[in-house]
């Protein structure tokens, strides 16, 4: 687990206020907030915080600072990334319900539409960090967990590295993937400061800082990065009912990404390819990974309008995929 130094602590509650004008700040739910360096900053700066935590060894302390507030800080035992888990029965802590969560919270559930109902910041663990982030993706596209009360705001330190991935453009083939489309797509993606990996530490046994293998793409940041959910995004046929299907159009659409779409199209049996990627004004010769996020998602419409295609085509990968990432 990484956790920030003091000195970070300023730069974090400003990026976080914004452009806020002086007073009491909107509920901010904090992950994972470790001995409280960061929440600290946020109390002082007037967010009411509900800190929401999954290591016993923070708890304590965690406390005892709300103890010593006037109701400005709530601390609940759970780890936000084992939010509704596909497991029968009653949870075991630290799995959280969000349906309980928010009924703590005392957030209610809004229109798709409306003013984001929720604000929520934390550092990302590096353990598992993209199967993190394709969760939370699903949830939005689904309206299913925590989406399910509205466009809830995610503040969250990322790596550079998925940072690169979630804004490349298309034609990087090694870079621009299916989680690029679909969070440029779902996501308002707001890069709001980059940070040595430096200014963090971890609470490894050995005491050491474990920054991840760069590979190919840069990572010598984490970067804090505001994922706020499109106000539009179910327009043009797509809806939370048929999501998966889509993201499973996408995904499979990159299994190759420098494949010919007209070859994915007959893959897929359809037979009118070139009527339809004239229709859509797409080049015949466009690769996967040429394609636009807009295209992808008029593709899908034009898709859902052809009686040749079948959503049935994707249902076993759907359900496989989603167990997964559950």
């Amino acid at each position: 687990r990484f956790i920030a130094c003091p000195q970070l602590a300023r730069t974090v509650r400003r990026c976080l206020q914004g452009g806020a004008s002086p007073g009491p700040q909107p509920l901010l739910l904090e992950f994972a907030p470790g001995p409280g360096i960061l929440t600290q900053s946020l109390l002082d700066a007037g967010f009411r915080v509900v800190a929401l935590e999954s290591n016993s060894d923070f708890l304590t302390d965690l406390q005892s600072l709300e103890s010593s507030l006037d109701g400005q800080l709530k601390v609940i035992y759970g780890d936000f990334f084992r939010m509704d888990p596909m497991a029968k029965g009653a949870l075991k802590p630290p799995a959280v319900s969000s349906e309980k969560l928010f009924e703590t919270l005392g957030v209610a559930a809004v229109p798709w539409r409306a003013d984001v109902p929720l604000k929520v910041f934390g550092i990302v663990p590096q353990q598992l960090e993209r199967n993190r982030l394709w969760r939370l993706l699903f949830a939005m596209y689904e309206c299913s967990s925590i989406y399910r009360y509205g466009r809830v705001e995610l503040n969250l330190f990322i790596s550079e590295k998925e940072y690169t991935v979630l804004t490349a453009k298309p034609g990087k083939s090694k870079i621009y993937q299916a989680l690029t489309v679909l969070a440029q797509l779902g996501y308002e993606i707001e890069l709001l400061h980059k940070e040595p990996w430096s200014s963090f530490a971890t609470n490894l046994k050995n005491g050491g800082l474990a920054i991840p293998k760069a590979g190919q793409l840069p990572n010598d940041h984490f970067c804090l990065v505001r994922l706020t959910p499109q106000q539009n995004l179910f327009t043009g046929g797509l809806k939370p009912s048929n999501a998966s299907t889509f993201i499973f159009m996408v995904k499979q659409s990159f299994a190759k990404p420098k494949s010919k779409l007209t070859d994915r199209l007959n893959s897929w049996s359809l037979d009118n390819s070139d009527t339809l990627l004239k229709a859509l004004e797409i080049p015949k010769n466009a690769s996967m990974c040429n394609l636009y996020p807009e295209d992808y998602k008029r593709l899908f419409q034009a898709l859902q309008n052809s009686d040749l295609f079948a959503e049935t085509f994707f249902h076993d990968e759907v359900l496989a995929s989603t167990r997964t990432m559950n």
